[in-house]
């Protein structure tokens, strides 16, 4: 089965969502040879992966998830809002995603963050995610119960996609051929909570507004997703992949010369897609110049290792440092509270995310949740 539909994505055809279902089950399935799957997802990276494919895989993987037990009408009462990247830039920042959750959580807006360990970048959101004191691999029921408790919650893809165990080698084998996957890109639409509200980086501006015709698809009620230009890289540029990718796993295309940002940048005009309840989705740059932005370099957005990340990310949320660190969180919050409607634009959402660090609510809100 895997091979013909193999056969026909090489003739440049595209997939039903059925076909699309019986190819994850033989994904998931361990006796289905390794290149057989690697061939697989090869050749739809080739063919070029359609909204409508990605939707239905996203579909398809979702269903295979663990669900935590949230009340529907606690649900329906309240936005939930994931701030993610996808991962693939390749430029070792810190976790930006991660500190923008935080200060959003700390805002009031319920924030299910999804993420996993670092693969091939130097840290994870739940490796930073550990180095705060925080819990990162709580069970669904645990994960359920803070989200409700505390408004925030880390749900660690592996324990909710316990499939990907045996798609895991497919992925590698294709890294190893220099390939790229769907999976590069999947992480960030599969959060077992389903939130109603997303801000997602990606590393190519391509893929923004055909991803958030994805997040339209499977029923998000308000979402962004972003890509950020950033100055060309110099020789001193380390080659490594964001370190807040989200998924189960993740692998890198062979190293290029990256010019994009899976985050909002500082450094350079922004590709947004956007779209609410309201106003149907738009395509277009935005210019961060408009906000009250220091001067900054790629390198000081940078991080290190895991317990680097985390006295960054404390520095940050104490107020200690008020320094391009600060503006991209400040960018990155103030964007999620927008889409999580806590704000009326990103000015005024990097507003309330200034207000929220320098009132020490972002600091207090890291203690409670440390705290459990």
């Amino acid at each position: 089965m895997l091979e013909q539909l193999t056969q026909q994505l090489c003739a440049a055809q595209s997939l039903t969502a059925a076909q699309v279902d019986a190819a994850v089950n033989h994904l998931v399935d361990e006796a289905v040879p390794v290149p057989v799957k690697a061939d697989f997802l090869g050749a739809l990276t080739r063919k070029g992966e359609t909204p409508e494919e990605i939707t239905a895989f996203a579909i398809a993987l979702r269903d295979r998830a663990v669900i935590p037990p949230l009340d529907p009408a606690w649900r329906e009462a309240h936005e939930i809002l994931d701030v993610v990247g996808t991962g693939g830039d390749r430029l070792s920042t810190f976790n930006i995603s991660s500190t923008a959750a935080l200060v959003c959580t700390a805002a009031g807006v319920i924030v299910a963050k999804h993420g996993n360990r670092a693969v091939t970048s130097s840290v994870g959101s739940a490796d930073v995610m550990e180095s705060l004191g925080l819990p990162f691999d709580l069970e669904a029921a645990e994960a359920a119960q803070a989200l409700r408790e505390h408004g925030f919650a880390f749900f660690f893809a592996p324990k909710y996609h316990p499939a990907f165990k045996h798609i895991v080698p497919a992925r590698k084998l294709c890294a190893a051929r220099g390939q790229s996957t769907i999976f590069n890109f999947l992480g960030p639409l599969l959060n077992p909570v389903r939130p109603s509200a997303a801000l997602i980086g990606v590393p190519r501006p391509e893929l923004c507004q055909p991803l958030a015709q994805v997040l339209q698809s499977l029923g998000l009620r308000r979402a962004m997703v972003v890509c950020g230009r950033v100055p060309p890289l110099t020789a001193e540029a380390n080659p490594e992949q964001s370190s807040d990718s989200a998924g189960p796993d993740s692998e890198s295309p062979a190293a290029t010369t990256v010019r994009f940002l899976d985050e909002l940048s500082i450094l350079g005009e922004n590709t947004v897609a956007e779209f609410y309840q309201e106003r149907a989705l738009t395509c277009a740059p935005f210019d961060p110049q408009l906000l009250p932005l220091q001067p900054a370099t790629l390198a000081d957005l940078r991080g290190g290792d895991r317990e680097v990340n985390a006295t960054l990310i404390r520095g940050i949320l104490r107020g200690e440092d008020r320094g391009p660190r600060r503006d991209v969180v400040l960018l990155n919050a103030g964007a999620a509270l927008f889409v999580a409607g806590a704000a009326a634009s990103i000015a005024d959402g990097w507003a309330l995310a200034a207000e929220i660090i320098d009132s020490g609510r972002a600091q207090r809100k890291l203690e409670a949740l440390q705290a459990g």
